[in-house]
């Protein structure tokens, strides 16, 4: 095994990136917690700020494939719910994305979407994007997202569910712009994305360890 004990790659949006936060997001927090239970962890975040499932596909998954990763983390798809992305072509490129790297040996960790029908933004849209159709698209994209996990074997985290009660009993969970989580949001992300990442992560290095 190489030095490190673990390499673990993260793929997604701004929310792997932290953008409207000071300490950074889901992905730093999940990082940091992992360094504390055990030595050697390395980080490839390769998260960027605006992107969609489709360059994901385009310009993440190559370079995360090349990584010989241990367990790989994705939260994508608000940025194709606000786009106008079809369900259909959302669900086409994270299957994918799941083809790729499950390629890799690797546990794939993939999360749904939050209700961002809840997020101040949405309201602030309401005028071209009615809340009954960001929350239909949503729906409508989760079920996506499950059929992604249940057809390739990913460990699925479920952002939806918590988020009905976080996004409306909670004015702090939004940073400033009322789109991309604060501190407080990326980490009860974190939270959820936890539990399964240390389950993936032990299964990822477990599998290394039995194939040399």
């Amino acid at each position: 095994m190489s030095a490190l004990s673990l390499r673990y790659v993260a793929l997604g949006d701004s929310s792997a990136v932290g953008v409207g936060a000071r300490n950074g997001g889901y992905v730093e927090h999940l990082i940091q917690r992992l360094r504390r239970t055990r030595p050697g962890v390395g980080l490839l975040n390769l998260g960027v700020s605006g992107a969609t499932s489709g360059t994901v596909l385009s310009g993440q998954l190559p370079k995360a494939i090349r990584s010989r990763p241990h367990v790989v983390t994705l939260a994508v798809g608000i940025n194709d719910l606000w786009r106008g992305v079809e369900p259909h072509q959302l669900e086409s490129n994270l299957e994918q994305i799941a083809r790729g790297l499950v390629s890799t040996g690797a546990p794939v960790v993939l999360a749904n979407l939050p209700d961002m029908s809840l997020a101040p933004v949405a309201r602030l849209a309401t005028h071209f994007l009615p809340l009954e159709l960001i929350a239909a698209r949503i729906a409508a994209f989760n079920e996506a997202v499950a059929r992604v996990v249940s057809r390739h074997g990913l460990f699925g985290v479920d952002l939806y569910s918590p988020s009905r009660v976080e996004l409306s009993g909670s004015a702090d969970y939004f940073s400033a712009d009322g789109f991309h989580p604060s501190d407080t949001g990326y980490q009860r992300m974190a939270e959820h994305f936890w539990p399964v990442l240390l389950q993936a992560a032990e299964r990822g290095v477990s599998s290394e360890q039995a194939t040399g």
